[in-house]
């Protein structure tokens, strides 16, 4: 990362927060960086998932993740749904907050599912105003992800990736580059996938997804229901010697192991970023660290203290 970057310090290795997890999560507090959480699952007040989310925040840190903000919809931004994603943010305390570059919704009508939009000027415009005013309503900036894709727009005028870097470059807002839609994309539009990474800058990118997809031969699906792929931990690979150090998570929606299955998923993650960057071992050591004083301040400790 250069010293014009964005970006937030590298937090590590985590995973997305599911509810089947919950227990097993306070119970053993196993050795993950931070969690992931999907805003809308918790944007209520009281019940069980907001205590279990606020016990676990205590432990660890937290991100927010998105999928109705609806950024690029030409209807009006949701005010409500923004006003619940503030309070949900104020009562957390997340590292950050991030949804889609898509459109979920037209005339009200949620679609629940992450549309792309026409690359074109005019949608570069339309979004960019429309994060500016989500980040000043929320106080702070956010990251926009980069959605798979099945379709393409004859009214696009420029690639995705160019797309992308323009938006957040004049909503001055942050990217999550999900590295698995970057390759089901590639897969689904035949293009390189390496030439989408070497053409993000990388300033702007605060965290990766990692994830799991179905392979139908002629296309491919994001499915979030398998493993990580191979295809996808190359991927992962050069996108570490493109951005560096980037905080990095695995997110499963389907076909849900047990927690330690995902540990170990997860692991791989963290054995190809320490291989592919050497001076990564003393951020981590540092993270762990801050894991500990965590520990201390909640009174939570290891078997071993």
């Amino acid at each position: 990362m250069t010293e014009t970057a964005l970006t937030q310090d590298f937090l590590g290795f985590g995973l997305g927060l599911r509810t089947n997890h919950f227990d097993h999560v306070l119970t053993n507090r196993p050795d993950i960086d931070w969690f992931e959480v999907l805003s809308e699952n918790y944007m209520v007040a009281g019940g069980k998932p907001r205590y279990y989310l606020e016990a676990i925040a205590e432990q660890y840190p937290i991100v927010m993740h998105g999928v109705s903000m609806s950024i690029g919809s030409t209807d009006p931004l949701d005010r409500e749904y923004l006003t619940a994603l503030k309070k949900l943010a104020n009562d957390v305390q997340p590292q950050w907050i991030s949804d889609h570059i898509c459109w979920t919704s037209i005339h009200g009508v949620n679609s629940h599912d992450l549309l792309p939009l026409p690359y074109t000027e005019e949608t570069i415009k339309h979004v960019a105003e429309r994060v500016r005013q989500v980040q000043d309503f929320l106080g702070r900036r956010i990251l926009l992800e980069n959605v798979s894709s099945y379709l393409s727009y004859q009214d696009s005028t420029m690639d995705e990736w160019t797309f992308l870097n323009a938006v957040a470059e004049q909503a001055d807002c942050l990217i999550l580059l999900d590295i698995n839609n970057i390759y089901v994309s590639a897969r689904n539009h035949n293009f390189d996938p390496v030439t989408y990474l070497n053409k993000i800058d990388p300033k702007r990118v605060q965290q990766f997804h990692l994830a799991g997809h179905s392979d139908y031969g002629d296309y491919v699906v994001d499915t979030h229901d398998h493993d990580v792929p191979n295809s996808v931990w190359e991927l992962y690979r050069i996108a570490l010697e493109r951005f560096g150090a980037v905080s990095t998570m695995i997110e499963r929606d389907g076909n849900i192991p047990e927690f330690p299955a995902l540990e170990q998923e997860l692991q791989i993650a963290r054995d190809i970023a320490e291989k592919t960057l050497p001076e990564l071992a003393s951020q981590l050591a540092s993270i762990n660290k801050q894991a500990q004083k965590q520990s201390l301040k909640t009174g939570v400790f290891d078997d071993e203290s």
